[in-house]
C-alpha cells in the first residue's frame, strides 16, 4: 500500500492532469466552465473521488455529472497513459457545494457589515 505522501501526489497529478484536459482535449459543451476542486485515492488504488464544482453554482450539477460520468472511460485512459501507475483508479465524479456555501457565508457577511448597527440606550441617571 502507497504512504500517504504517495496517495497525496497521486491525487495532486490527477487534479493537475485532469484540469488541463478538460481545458485543451475535452470538448463536450456540458463541462465547460467547470473546475477540479480535489481528488482523493484511496489506499488501495481503487477509486479516485473527483470533486467539481461550475461558476455557476449547482443549477448545473446534475448536466456536469453526467457529462462526466459519460466521458470517465476516456478520461481514465487519458489519465493512465500520463500517470505511470500499475492499475489505474476508477473515476468517481462528485459535486462540492463548498465553493456555493462560502460565497453564501460571504454574502450573510457582506449584509451584515452594510446593515447600520441599531443605536444603543443610554440608561439614564435618575435618582
Amino acid at each position: 500500500m502507497p504512504s500517504k505522501v504517495r496517495l497525496t501526489r497521486i491525487a495532486d497529478r490527477i487534479r493537475q492532469d485532469l484540469s488541463e484536459m478538460l481545458i485543451r482535449e475535452v470538448q463536450d459543451p456540458r463541462l465547460s466552465g467547470i473546475s477540479i476542486t480535489d481528488v482523493k485515492v484511496d489506499r488501495e488504488l481503487t477509486f479516485a473521488d473527483i470533486y467539481v464544482s461550475a461558476v455557476e453554482g449547482s443549477e448545473r450539477s446534475k448536466e456536469i455529472l453526467e457529462g462526466l460520468q459519460s466521458a470517465s472511460g476516456f478520461l481514465r485512459s487519458q489519465l493512465a497513459a500520463r500517470i505511470d501507475l500499475r492499475a489505474f483508479p476508477r473515476l468517481r465524479f462528485h459535486w462540492d457545494p463548498t465553493p456555493e456555501r462560502a460565497d453564501h457565508i460571504e454574502r450573510i457577511l457582506a449584509s451584515l457589515r452594510q446593515e447600520p448597527a441599531a443605536p444603543q440606550e443610554k440608561p439614564s441617571d435618575e435618582s
